[in-house]
């Protein structure tokens, strides 16, 4: 009898839990809500993905990631609901996927602002040979610090390369055609990339290029004030500077040579 009690109660509970799972909201879904203003669920959100907040954290750290005390948590924490800002369901990629990227750029650049401020080392630290401690040189663990950054440094722009190379590839755009299209001259680049940061910023012109996947040609030649020929010539460099400024990619910000304050006093000189 204790038995047949037993099953039961195991059934009803897996059925509860079935129908729990079933009624809770996808990640994509949250971000939905929470984008209309749901703050609440914002916060519940943050906290139910904390541990996988950490267990990126720690990855990308190679060691444990104390909470409590890591300012590399805190960088993460922040991140992950830069993501839920910038979150585009119509890219083509999960919330998770695209947090986890967000989450590792900023690191890279929390890795970077440390690096920098540690950059000096006391001629003291040169050698050591204190007999309590095993003889190093600190130029050498130096060195070694600085190849090893550089060889994730190199594995981060090849995963942003191909990350992008994926998003442009719904464009029917190669990451050669990229490179092979980038302009010239550097008035032509100002320009183009002046016109793809305000297709960016009008966001019913941005979405309308996300959701058909061509370029508002019209709209574009209107607001910017530049020939039709023009926009059509260079459609495809304005259609991938417009998804690197849209999306995480600090490398390629780099490469480009984007600089938002540069193209906006470019802007103010033009009008």
């Amino acid at each position: 009898m204790l038995l047949v009690l037993f099953k039961r109660f195991l059934r009803k509970n897996a059925s509860k839990d079935a129908d729990e799972s079933e009624q809770k909201l996808a990640p994509e879904q949250c971000v939905a809500q929470i984008r209309q203003g749901d703050e609440q669920l914002r916060e519940q959100f943050i906290v139910d993905y904390k541990p996988y907040i950490l267990k990126v954290t720690s990855r990308f750290c190679k060691r444990y990631i104390d909470p409590n005390r890591d300012d590399e948590f805190s960088v993460a924490l922040l991140a992950f609901n830069e993501a839920i800002n910038q979150f585009s369901s119509s890219a083509g990629k999960s919330f998770i996927g695209f947090a986890e990227t967000v989450i590792r750029r900023r690191l890279i650049d929390h890795v970077r602002k440390e690096q920098r401020h540690s950059h000096v080392v006391p001629y003291s630290m040169f050698e050591s040979e204190d007999e309590e401690q095993p003889h190093y040189n600190a130029v050498e663990s130096k060195q070694a610090i600085h190849a090893y950054e550089a060889k994730r440094t190199e594995d981060e722009r090849r995963l942003e390369i191909g990350e992008l190379n994926q998003e442009l590839n719904r464009y029917d755009i190669t990451f050669a055609e990229l490179v092979e299209n980038s302009p010239k001259h550097r008035d032509s680049r100002v320009l183009l990339i002046g016109i793809a940061k305000k297709l960016v910023k009008e966001s019913e012109l941005f979405d309308s290029l996300k959701q058909s996947k061509k370029l508002p040609v019209k709209e574009l030649t209107l607001n910017c004030g530049v020939s039709r020929k023009t926009i059509e010539r260079n459609r495809k460099y304005i259609i991938a500077i417009s998804l690197i400024i849209s999306g995480i990619y600090p490398f390629m910000h780099d490469y480009l040579n984007i600089a938002d304050d540069q193209i906006e006093m470019n802007e103010e000189a033009s009008k």
